[in-house]
């Protein structure tokens, strides 16, 4: 297991979390596509961030980007999110964070629809979502 994002409270994020949650969202990691809880979820609502309940994306901005993961064209807000470089695995890419909880989301690339052109690929164990 990878060293944890952010480990100062990590003995309630282990009792918070599920076990797959804690890997993605505190120590980075990714679950497999096409397996996550909300790629193909087609339902209005609002995706928050599975540790501490900031709403992150809405599905107005959600489409369908073949790529296995929920993918959102905007946050919420920019102020919701954090961007990183991330040279992890032989790429750079940009990692995207929680702005409050730095809780590990996905990432963001630059092939997205317009109008902003950006996929934000996101791991469905890192969001809870608010239906409408």
């Amino acid at each position: 297991m990878d060293k944890p994002i952010n480990n100062t409270n990590d003995q309630t994020w282990r009792e918070k979390l599920n076990p797959e949650q804690y890997q993605i969202c505190r120590c980075g990691g990714t679950e497999r596509a096409f397996t996550g809880k909300y790629w193909d979820n087609k339902a209005a609502g609002t995706y928050t961030c599975a540790c501490c309940g900031t709403p992150l994306f809405s599905s107005a901005t959600k489409y369908d980007s073949g790529s296995g993961w929920p993918s959102y064209w905007q946050p919420i807000s920019r102020s919701v999110i954090r961007e990183l470089r991330d040279d992890s695995h032989g790429m750079i890419r940009t990692e995207v964070r929680c702005a409050k909880c730095d809780s590990h989301l996905g990432h963001v690339f630059p092939d997205g629809p317009q109008p902003t052109g950006l996929r934000y690929c996101i791991n469905s164990a890192s969001l809870d979502f608010i239906p409408e």
